[in-house]
């Protein structure tokens, strides 16, 4: 394809690349999912934990201890105006992706360690943990991590 004016080709690519930058919704995959653990199967759940999710960003609880090996449900429920999202991850892993999120804000998820909520939604999460240690979760929406709205999950060996 040939331009005929140098400014057109640049008015092409700066719309395509602005319908990118600005598109928001959902979307499942593409991150590098290093998450300790794996997804887990309803029928192994061993325990569920309700996590609220509120405006004064804050989870409670914020510390959950789970064995090595166990399958938890994490019923997460946004008790706030404003939307919120719930995202288990290494503490690496979460920084990065809240650095994309500072440039796609309007970003929700479908993956199996993450969700999105409205205000006033509920949701959950299931995950096996299996490796001790420290796994780390945390509302990536912007403003939300840096003012604390983030906890852990201690795994211990058993």
């Amino acid at each position: 394809m040939k331009f005929s004016k140098p400014s057109t080709f640049f008015i092409a690519a700066m719309t395509l690349a602005a319908s990118t930058a600005f598109a928001s919704g959902k979307h499942a995959g593409g991150h590098d999912n290093s998450t300790p653990g794996e997804p887990g199967i309803a029928a192994n759940v061993t325990r569920t934990i309700q996590v609220d999710a509120a405006d004064n960003m804050r989870f409670t609880p914020s510390d959950v201890t789970v064995k090595k090996g166990e399958t938890i449900r994490f019923v997460i429920k946004n008790s706030g105006k404003v939307p919120h999202e719930f995202s288990l991850g290494t503490e690496q892993e979460l920084k990065e992706h809240y650095e994309e999120m500072k440039k796609f804000p309007g970003m929700e998820h479908e993956e199996a360690n993450k969700i999105s909520l409205k205000p006033g939604q509920q949701g959950e999460v299931i995950w096996r943990f299996t490796k001790a240690g420290v796994v780390h979760f945390a509302c990536l929406h912007v403003g939300h991590y840096e003012a604390g709205m983030k906890g852990q999950v201690k795994v211990s060996a058993r």
